[in-house]
């Protein structure tokens, strides 16, 4: 039975390496590669079952057309002749009558593969003078904060966890989003390392933890200057690496003597003595290590909140040590020519003759609805699902379902924007197409071919962009470029972390560790300095750390703390990857629940099992209470991202969140969000 490699291209930091055994042409068992050095042999339970995914009888599997009203999911099927002949007479007529601004592509990752992602469909909508996408939806807050920190979004390697004495989980639920870490941890425990997690839920990974501190939501900085305060009151904090690879200390101890523990602890809901105790374990405690991810980063003070936290390890000098520093992204060690991939000098030959405006993807509603010279007239969506994961959905939703507005929509199943579409394509698999691959939690470039035949008359995205500049009569070479074409440029790089690395290695051992360091040596990014920020050094940054409260939070705006007194939390269901798996029975079941404290569901007649109506001023849905101990009063939590169509009334916990931005890097603030419950009649 032939055993083929490939990879899983879903949204998350393991960027795991597979394997699958194909029986007549068709997958019968997958699996994770056992000599990935961070896959090491087994998968997460969503990917473990991919192959029921990749063989749904509900998969999209031949080009279809809007039959019935916008939204009602009705369509018929067609041609691909037809169907792209359709998509390029609207985009022709949009850009003939507003200007190729009018036409907004929508995507983020469906993929984490180069080509599928980021490769053909860059070229054609820069060709085309389309709107450019500011892809903001995830991790841009974390990522401008990491950035004005450490000045490369690089981290700890997750093979050095092993070696820490204390690992901090910061907004970072390992077991539901980062499960290949989690061995690493298991190992240092034994080792006699502890664990333990921040974060305001009392998650599968808090609950395994030696001590979980539940921080009040979009309160993370404000810890972070707390534990500075001790760290550096107390003399704890490393001079010499502070004097040598630092800038701003003197400010950033300033700011810090203004929040003392009783202050700190007011504005977070964790104890005083209990931040005095982890501020020295943290710097007394040789090698530390923070796990950093997005949760933190997901408030209106989200950005600043990582700037804080990432700069801990340069303040107590762990960046020095094996299994010391921190981890949120290794994403920018993947030094590709994504220039040469994407193309942006295209645009020079659109019909603007220019770059062309950025939309903010957080603010679709609004880009939807209010965006003017021009408006939004055409939305090509692939790779993503905005009916469903994008804030201010009901805003989101009107604008979709505009009459005026031709959607194209690029899917493996009918989820709520696929019901949107004018034009519906289906799409291939990562099971079934070429691409390469980087990480954002280690160090391991990746390239898979297909392992499995494309069903019905499915086409990668690659593909689909290719047919569409044809169609267009765009004549430039690139567009006939082949799969292996945009690797070879990709490869095409003179940083030095890619040197060496060719197609033919990958094609003949599947991953490659990149060039950081020798392949023997751990890599330490900045144990001698060498930042990436303009003074080459650690820049603290205190001026824009000062803490204010989230406007929707239980010390924010008073007028809507009165009408909605819970913050929600609406952080990742352990059983799908925001919505990719969300037609499956168990997401549907986690993402219909909304978990609340006893203290706070007594008082409204709440029990556990009852249906209850969760609202605010933007809108509302209906979940089923779980009372149990995972909130702390005043809390509440909605496990997302539930397809809509699955929902009561069509809506899920997206009709909540606002459209409003994090204080740097414009993402969304989906965890400052104030609301009430009340239980439903019978």
């Amino acid at each position: 039975m032939p055993v083929r490699h490939s990879v899983c291209a879903l949204d998350c930091p393991d960027c795991c390496s597979l394997l699958i055994n194909v029986e007549d042409g068709k997958g019968s068992h997958l699996r994770g590669d056992p000599s990935h050095p961070i896959t090491r042999g087994f998968l997460c339970g969503k990917v473990a079952r991919y192959l029921d995914r990749e063989y749904s009888p509900d998969r999209l599997l031949y080009p279809q057309k809007r039959v019935g009203p916008k939204g009602a999911g009705h369509f018929e099927r067609i041609s691909w002749d037809e169907a792209l002949d359709s998509i390029v007479s609207r985009l022709k007529e949009t850009a003939d009558e507003f200007g190729p601004e009018a036409i907004l592509p929508y995507s983020y990752a469906g993929t984490m593969g180069y080509l599928n992602g980021s490769g053909m469909d860059r070229r054609f909508f820069h060709r085309l003078g389309a709107s450019r996408l500011d892809r903001t939806i995830c991790s841009s807050a974390g990522g401008a904060g990491l950035a004005a920190t450490l000045g490369f979004k690089y981290g700890t390697e997750p093979e050095q966890f092993r070696h820490s004495k204390l690992i901090i989980a910061w907004g970072a639920n390992v077991l539901a989003t980062n499960v290949h870490l989690w061995p690493f941890i298991v190992e240092a425990r034994r080792n006699g390392a502890r664990f333990y997690v921040i974060d305001p839920i009392r998650n599968k990974t808090a609950r395994l933890a030696d001590k979980h501190f539940s921080v009040f939501p979009g309160s993370d900085l404000a810890l972070a200057l707390g534990l500075m305060h001790v760290i550096i009151g107390e003399n704890l904090h490393d001079a010499d690496y502070v004097t040598r690879y630092t800038e701003g200390f003197d400010e950033l101890k300033q700011l810090a003597a203004k929040y003392p523990p009783e202050r700190v602890e007011a504005l977070t809901g964790i104890d005083r003595m209990e931040i005095v105790a982890l501020a020295r374990e943290y710097a007394t405690t040789r090698p530390a290590v923070i796990r950093l991810n997005y949760g933190t980063q997901r408030s209106e003070r989200g950005g600043n909140a990582v700037r804080a936290i990432s700069a801990l390890p340069a303040l107590i000098g762990s960046w020095r040590e094996i299994g010391g520093g921190l981890q949120l992204s290794t994403s920018q060690a993947f030094r590709v020519n994504k220039q040469g991939l994407e193309m942006p000098e295209l645009q020079l030959k659109s019909p603007l003759g220019r770059e062309s405006r950025i939309v903010n993807m957080s603010e679709l509603g609004k880009a939807l609805t209010e965006l003017n010279h021009p408006p939004v007239k055409s939305l090509v969506v692939y790779n993503s699902n905005p009916a469903s994961i994008a804030p201010n959905q009901n805003l989101v939703l009107r604008g979709m379902r505009r009459d005026d507005l031709f959607t194209v929509v690029l899917e493996q199943f009918q989820n709520d924007t696929a019901d949107h579409a004018d034009i519906l394509l289906p799409v291939t698999t990562f099971l079934e197409h070429t691409d390469l691959y980087f990480a954002y939690g280690h160090y391991y470039l990746q390239l898979a071919r297909p392992a499995l035949p494309a069903p019905g008359e499915t086409k990668s995205n690659v593909e689909i962009f290719r047919l569409l500049a044809e169609r267009m009569g765009f004549d430039e070479p690139c567009f006939r470029d082949s799969e292996d074409d945009m690797i070879r440029t990709l490869l095409d790089s003179d940083h030095p972390f890619l040197q060496g690395i060719t197609l033919e290695q990958l094609d003949r051992d599947h991953f490659v560790r990149l060039e950081i360091s020798a392949a023997a040596e751990p890599y330490q990014p900045f144990a001698n300095g060498e930042f990436g920020t303009p003074s080459g050094k650690c820049e603290f940054g205190a001026a824009s750390l000062d803490y204010q409260p989230p406007v929707e939070s239980r010390f924010g705006a008073s007028e809507l703390r009165a009408r909605y007194p819970l913050e929600m939390i609406s952080s990742k269901s352990h059983d799908s990857m925001n919505s990719t798996f969300g037609n499956r029975t168990p997401a549907q079941s986690q993402t219909s629940l909304l978990y609340m404290e006893r203290s706070d569901a007594e008082p409204r007649g709440i029990a556990t099992g009852d249906r209850v109506r969760v609202f605010n001023g933007r809108g509302s849905c209906t979940l089923v209470a779980q009372v149990d101990g995972d909130v702390r009063s005043g809390v509440v939590w909605a496990p997302s991202v539930r397809w809509n169509k699955l929902a009561p009334e069509g809506r899920n916990v997206n009709a909540l969140t606002s459209d409003r931005l994090t204080d740097i890097g414009g993402g969304p603030t989906f965890y400052s969000c104030l609301v009430e419950v009340e239980k439903c009649g019978d």
